[in-house]
């Protein structure tokens, strides 16, 4: 049997300067990474810190949005209460001018029927009233007479009315036949002591706009009483004298 032959050894030098410099490197590696790692987290700073200023600005912007909004909320709420509160003043003076119109007409009416003046009064037209039918062409017209009570004696006639107005462009003046109902063709009878309210009716053309009223009142005897009065003086029920117009003597 042959025998083997015995191992060779080989015997190296230990190398301790080629592992320093390996050494070396990787610590370099690894400050260069750190190196990196934070350049990059800077950069990622320095990127991120105006978009958080801006998202501040942005929440107070919409802040102050909000809060201007809310501002012009109140304020418009306010324009409307003020808006609710001076229209509902006005109707309220509105109304309590006509009531204190409604009041003097009535002292008016009162003094008169009672002779406050102590002067013998003839028979006079005291009010006029218009109101429309609705849905047609027709009025409802009221007359009030009065004479003083002083007077002790009754009173009795008729009163008719006309309406001036314009037609066409020209100026037409509608008698009482063509106003009035055919059964009161005489004009609204009376007979009274101290007062008395005439009730008629009338209709109008519907191309016929009106301006004023000439009511006479013819009692049986004496002068009668002729009046004008204004068409929008009638709907409000104020009648103004005109210039001509006058009242029967006692």
């Amino acid at each position: 049997m042959a025998s083997r032959p015995p191992p060779r050894l080989v015997v190296r030098r230990h190398d301790d300067a080629g592992q320093t410099r390996r050494q070396l490197w990787l610590g370099l590696a690894w400050l260069g990474s750190l190196l990196v790692l934070g350049l990059t987290v800077g950069g990622l700073s320095r990127h991120a810190t105006p978009v958080a200023v801006d998202h501040r600005q942005q929440r107070a912007l919409l802040d102050q949005i909000d809060d201007l909004k809310q501002q012009v909320a109140n304020l418009q709420r306010a324009a409307q209460v003020n808006e609710v509160a001076t229209r509902l003043l006005r109707g309220t003076l509105a109304q309590r001018e006509e009531e204190l119109s409604g009041l003097r007409a009535d002292l008016g009416f009162y003094s008169r029927l009672v002779g406050g003046d102590a002067q013998r009064q003839g028979l006079r037209l005291q009010e006029v009233k218009l109101q429309q039918i609705t849905g047609s062409h027709g009025w409802n017209l009221t007359l009030s007479l009065t004479q003083n009570a002083k007077r002790g004696e009754e009173t009795s006639g008729n009163a008719t009315v006309s309406v001036e107005g314009l037609r066409h462009d020209k100026v037409v003046s509608l008698d009482w036949p063509t106003l009035g109902d055919a059964t009161q063709k005489e004009g609204l009878p009376f007979r009274f002591m101290y007062f008395q309210q005439l009730h008629g009716t009338i209709v109008l053309p519907a191309d016929f706009r009106p301006t004023r009223l000439r009511i006479s009142i013819q009692p049986a005897s004496g002068e009668p009483v002729n009046r004008n009065v204004a068409w929008g003086a009638a709907l409000s029920g104020n009648i103004i004298t005109a210039e001509g117009d006058h009242d029967a003597q006692p």
